[in-house]
């Protein structure tokens, strides 16, 4: 593997992902692409977690220059509107960035002769799902604008995975732990900052909620097995990443946190209306193919790795719903400030006559 290009390097999961990459493919050229709405929202580094790609461009996805895909092997696609919140906010934009660019540069990429195209879904795609645990073949229940625009990129990138072109959609869990760009927009995440600021967890449902969790160094653990896998079971791939022991209820999670922190209060909403957004998720097939690439990082390391990061910043933001880590509130800050238009697309600076 010659050159990787990373789309939304500069975001949440992207620093554990170039760094996974620069071990693995210590040969490769590493590129990054990013349009930067989070550039500068980094936490607990000293450093710039972009020194470890070899060239950064900036730039939005929805015109991304084919003439960067050249001498390019293998492509893993992060930039989406990356939540819930965000997408019900900018439910246009979400399907322009997440679904329609991304397969329009799944199709200059194999256009330009890239081997490999790794596209981060989500297992958000199963919604609401009684009876079990879901498999890939399972039927899809989409709750949300962001997990709409999932499974749609997933039907155009079926079209075009082919033998000299091999398209990996990984489904992952809900994301978590700790990285140089913090979010605590994430359920666990958001419980260990609540612990640790304010001594208390505040479920806002009732807490049976189904959740399979994943830690951002196991994202990248299977972005790895995706670049490099066999062209078996074909062309196009979309399975779910992750292993069997990682569905929990969202008040056990905070329970786990609870272990790590004694003395946290949980408060539950008992009085909540239904959480439509549960789901078990089913791992066997991962597990077949990638057996070298199942997820490492356990629940209680990575409460404590969030421990350990925020207690190393000093973390005491009570209030942090309303800080920078929360991606919907820097969105709106630069929207607010004119940084960007209503398009999510970066305003141009106005000349003075």
């Amino acid at each position: 593997m010659k050159h990787i290009l990373v789309t939304g390097n500069m975001g949440y999961v992207g620093p554990a992902v170039i760094k996974r990459l620069r071990q693995a493919f210590p040969g490769a050229h590493l590129s990054g692409f990013d349009i930067g709405y989070f550039a500068h929202c980094l936490t607990g580094t000293a450093t710039l977690p972009e020194h470890r790609v070899d060239t950064q461009h900036f730039g939005d996805i929805r015109k991304f220059p084919a003439a960067l895909l050249d001498g390019v092997d293998a492509i893993v696609n992060l930039a989406a509107i990356s939540n819930d919140p965000m997408g019900n906010a900018f439910e246009q934009v979400t399907m322009d960035i997440n679904c329609y660019a991304a397969a329009e540069l799944a199709k200059l990429a194999r256009e330009r002769g890239v081997g490999a195209f790794v596209f981060a879904s989500s297992c958000s795609v199963y919604g609401f799902a009684e009876g079990g645990a879901r498999r890939e073949e399972d039927p899809l229940n989409p709750l949300t604008a962001y997990a709409r625009s999932k499974i749609e990129t997933e039907e155009h990138l079926a079209d075009l995975g082919a033998d000299d072109f091999r398209v990996t959609c990984l489904r992952f869990p809900t994301a978590c732990g700790m990285s140089e760009r913090l979010r605590l927009d994430l359920v666990l995440n958001d419980f260990v900052a609540a612990a640790i600021a304010s001594g208390e967890i505040e479920i806002l449902s009732d807490g049976t909620p189904w959740r399979p969790l994943i830690d951002t160094q196991d994202m990248a653990r299977a972005i790895e097995w995706a670049i490099g896998r066999d062209a078996a079971p074909g062309g196009f791939l979309a399975i779910n990443a992750g292993h069997n022991g990682i569905n929990y209820q969202v008040v056990d999670l905070a329970k786990r946190v609870q272990a790590r922190l004694p003395g946290i209060s949980i408060n539950i909403n008992e009085n909540a209306a239904p959480d439509k957004r549960s789901y078990q998720v089913n791992f066997d097939l991962y597990e077949k193919l990638a057996p070298n690439h199942l997820p490492q990082v356990d629940l209680d390391q990575s409460i404590a790795e969030l421990c350990a990061g925020l207690q190393g910043m000093n973390f005491a933001t009570v209030n942090f719903r309303e800080s920078e880590n929360i991606r919907l509130r820097v969105l709106n800050r630069h929207l607010e400030d004119g940084r960007l238009d209503s398009d999510l697309c970066w305003a141009e600076h106005k000349r003075v006559a």
